[in-house]
């Protein structure tokens, strides 16, 4: 299990649900992205997070991967441009910006451009976002997000769906509504495509 955190964030926001999760029997890993701040481009975050898998875990090592805000962004460019569609099981997303937020373009730092509405970077990765429903993908997300704007810009064409109804972004990570959707979405059995997929490597 491996956690990504969000822009101006460390992994320990992942603090309470780590904990819940250990409970529950997971191995829990998470890493600091930096720069944090958008300084860089998510392509750059999502080659540490190659790096961190590769020399964390086995090569044959499968995992599941939950991404929070700007992490859910780098963790999909992971999945969806380094290889990380054949090594993780089940991919989380809470409260990410699939289509951009209105808040990037409070910042011209690189990582913030690219979360913008219609940027190159998001339409390049929309393009072939089909690819996770190779995956368990779960996109969880609430209506009420002021970070997100629109909010529905954390929906996915692909995958399952849940709203959680948090009145703020970063609670999402501590409510326990949605530590109870991240928990349920974890225990789904691995879809027969990815066990095919994996057996046959």
């Amino acid at each position: 299990m491996l956690l990504i955190h969000g822009i101006d964030d460390t992994e320990a926001v992942f603090h309470k649900m780590a904990a819940q999760l250990r409970l529950q029997g997971w191995s829990v890993y998470s890493l600091n992205l930096v720069p944090n701040n958008g300084d860089v481009g998510l392509g750059e975050l999502a080659n540490q997070v190659a790096d961190y898998v590769t020399a964390t875990f086995a090569p044959e090592q499968h995992l599941d991967l939950v991404g929070f805000s700007m992490g859910g962004i780098v963790s999909r460019y992971y999945v969806q441009r380094l290889g990380g569609i054949n090594r993780v099981q089940r991919f989380i997303t809470i409260s990410s910006p699939h289509h951009g937020t209105v808040v990037a373009y409070g910042s011209r730092r690189p990582g913030c451009v690219q979360m913008r509405p219609d940027s190159i970077f998001l339409k390049d990765l929309n393009s072939d976002a089909v690819i996770l429903g190779q995956l368990d993908f779960t996109s969880i997300w609430t209506p009420y997000d002021l970070m997100i704007v629109p909010a529905n810009s954390s929906q996915m064409s692909v995958g399952s769906e849940v709203i959680v109804p948090v009145t703020l972004h970063p609670w999402m990570l501590t409510d326990s509504r949605s530590l109870a959707v991240v928990k349920a979405a974890l225990a789904e059995p691995i879809k027969l495509p990815f066990l095919q997929k994996a057996s046959s490597q």
